[in-house]
């Protein structure tokens, strides 16, 4: 098999300037990979996990997701249970149904730390979250047998 990773971005643009830099860093990083993707929005990070859910459980055109969002703390414990139930949500999709997700969620205590994560010139958390789902979905291509020049370039592996 000789076909690019394909995968799908799920955005949460609540904060819209982070969004767009992180989906700046992974489509950088899809791009560099040789990799070829699709884009939805939601709401809000707690969305993203249903969204993976139903994508995936709808179709098998995508060999992983990438989840890109924003929740910077408050005053409430809003924060909190939103951390916790998006990435709780996301481990429980990548263990229970063996899907590839790349975590590119910030959880942040201010909007200067939101913009350092976020900005592909300095921590590229949207490229990171690229990297950490095509390692696995290298991994699973491996396990299945499936290897190719997609899988096995270092872009992919990183």
């Amino acid at each position: 098999m000789n076909r690019p990773p394909h995968v799908l971005l799920v955005e949460a643009p609540y904060y819209t300037h982070i969004a767009d830099q992180l989906r700046k860093g992974a489509e950088h990083a899809l791009a560099a990979a040789g990799a070829t993707h699709e884009i939805i929005s939601v709401p809000g990070a707690f969305e993203i996990p249903a969204a993976i859910g139903l994508v995936a459980r709808a179709s098998d055109r995508f060999d992983g997701f990438i989840a890109l969002g924003c929740v910077i703390r408050g005053e409430t414990t809003h924060y909190d249970h939103i951390c916790a139930e998006s990435a709780r949500g996301l481990q429980d999709l990548a263990a229970r149904d063996g899907l590839a997700i790349g975590y590119g969620i910030l959880t942040v205590e201010n909007e200067a730390q939101a913009v350092a994560r976020a900005s592909a010139e300095r921590r590229d958390k949207g490229g990171e979250a690229v990297r950490a789902c095509l390692a696995l979905v290298n991994l699973k291509r491996r396990l299945a047998g499936e290897e190719n020049e997609h899988t096995d370039s270092p872009a992919a592996g990183q």
